[in-house]
């Protein structure tokens, strides 16, 4: 932003009550232009679609810590009432860095603000093509913790249903009489997220639950290809495979011979010559005729896009991953046998020293740093949140400052936008990066540097997170491609 400083008001709570009513008017904006239009609005990077009027205000109070000057409802309102005048087509906009470059970088300065508005989204009035021709049926096989989170994004992302229709949940028979209440009821309230926004009903006789408004089906099955889901008005689906059973092509196609599916996306490492995509990183080698990818791990995903900005701007020697990483279901709660190392002691009582293939990953997604890397792990007892800790020697000196300065820029202005967050504050701690949509938040207080070494510290949401990134992925196959502001690329 500019130098250009907002006065401080002379009565906060007039001030507090002047932008809390414009938020809340903007919220029926933002609805009508995502219902009818399919408009998406943002404040950088962060949606406005079904915010509530203190969320829409913590949004532009973000872009304070982030721009180093708060961006407020009265500059984003206008542009809001602008747009919402103009025939849009299909997009996403941010509002955000739309009233940036009007009101700090003058970018409109011999314009009024309705001038500026339709110059720059000129693009996007009277555009007719839609995301996708014809909306894509998803299916979920698994509903563990991943499977849930996506389900949340699928639900919360269906708006006039015109692009993503999660269809069905594919889950072995727990047992119980009532299955069904409890993988909805596990849907419906979360430890770690909170509860689902939305309703939730049950429907015994459909043998489905009604999320949203969402019919979801729920199919009990032993295995991958003895599913007819034609049958369940379910064609040309892709199957977002949670369970981390099948890891390889092979297994992964057993998928492919069950009617209705033409897809697959596994949410964990893949073997063999498996393309491992990291969205905003390598999904440009993602083709029509893929059918089956991974999206890669949740610690791939957090350390891989900084581990490219620096190797881009810096150049990467050599360096060692260290990740602090939440508890799994895959550890005990308490002592009991476990096949793997270590991994049989308590979760929730022990800081257990494992191991972690995301350094020796990171090759298949950036092959200039294969051999350069290693890494260990180490599982916290916290349910959700990790930390990775980049300890780099670099090619050419720098020093914090630049460091920083480099890594919010990328945070706020590169193609990675939406997987490296910034934060700056000194106070935060895990628990404040639950929810987050990127991939890592850079941890700007924290960085260390010594000429040629550095050492970064990424937080990442490894569940929600890690969620988004393979949403992201889920759009891409499905051919799904919404014009921006600002443009992509």
């Amino acid at each position: 932003m500019s130098e250009r400083k907002r006065e401080r008001p002379d009565d906060y709570f007039k001030d507090w009550k002047q932008r809390e009513a414009l938020a809340e008017g903007m919220i029926p904006i933002v609805g009508r232009l995502s219902r009818e239009r399919n408009v998406k609005c943002y404040v950088y990077g962060k949606s406005l679609v079904n915010r509530s009027v203190l969320e829409i205000m913590k949004d532009h109070r973000y872009v304070r810590q982030v721009e180093e000057n708060e961006l407020s409802e009265f500059e984003t309102f206008p542009v809001l009432e602008e747009l919402a005048k103009l025939d849009l087509g299909p997009a996403h906009i941010d509002i955000g860095r739309l009233a940036v470059n009007y009101f700090d970088h003058g970018h409109g300065k011999d314009q009024s603000l309705a001038e500026f508005v339709q110059e720059q989204v000129a693009y996007l009035i009277g555009a007719t093509e839609k995301p996708v021709d014809e909306p894509r049926d998803v299916v979920l096989y698994g509903f563990g913790r991943i499977g849930r989170l996506m389900a949340r994004i699928l639900i919360d992302k269906t708006d006039g249903g015109e692009s993503l229709r999660l269809k069905a949940i594919v889950v072995r028979k727990g047992g119980a009489a009532n299955d069904l209440m409890k993988r909805a009821s596990l849907l419906r309230r979360d430890s770690v997220h909170g509860a689902f926004a939305g309703t939730i009903r049950v429907d015994e006789e459909r043998q489905s639950f009604v999320a949203n408004g969402n019919e979801i089906k729920v199919i009990y099955a032993s295995s991958p290809d003895s599913i007819d889901y034609t049958e369940y008005g379910i064609n040309n689906a892709i199957v977002v495979d949670n369970t981390g059973v099948w890891r390889d092509s092979e297994g992964l196609s057993l998928h492919l011979k069950s009617k209705g599916v033409s897809k697959v996306i596994l949410t964990a490492p893949g073997k063999g010559d498996m393309k491992n995509i990291v969205a905003g990183i390598n999904n440009d080698i993602i083709e029509d005729t893929d059918t089956i990818i991974s999206a890669a791990s949740c610690t791939t995903n957090a350390i891989v896009p900084p581990l490219k900005a620096m190797d881009d701007e810096f150049g990467i020697v050599s360096g060692h991953v260290e990740t602090v990483h939440a508890y799994t279901n895959d550890q005990n709660l308490i002592d009991n046998y476990h096949k793997a190392d270590r991994r049989g002691r308590s979760a929730a009582l022990n800081m257990v020293l494992t191991e972690t293939g995301a350094a020796k990953a990171v090759a298949k997604v950036l092959p200039q740093l294969d051999g350069k890397l290693t890494g260990n792990a180490i599982r916290v007892p916290t349910p959700n949140v990790s930390m990775a800790i980049l300890n780099l020697n670099l090619s050419r000196p720098t020093d914090k400052e630049s460091l920083n300065e480099f890594m919010r820029n990328m945070a706020l202005h590169s193609s990675m936008r939406k997987q490296i967050d910034f934060s700056n504050s000194p106070e935060v701690v895990s628990s404040d990066f639950v929810g987050s949509r990127h991939a890592c938040i850079f941890d700007a207080q924290a960085t260390i540097v010594n000429g040629t070494q550095a050492v970064l510290y990424m937080w990442y949401d490894n569940e929600f997170g890690y969620s988004c990134q393979v949403y992201r992925i889920l759009e891409q196959m499905a051919g799904i491609k919404y014009a921006t502001y600002p443009k992509e690329g």
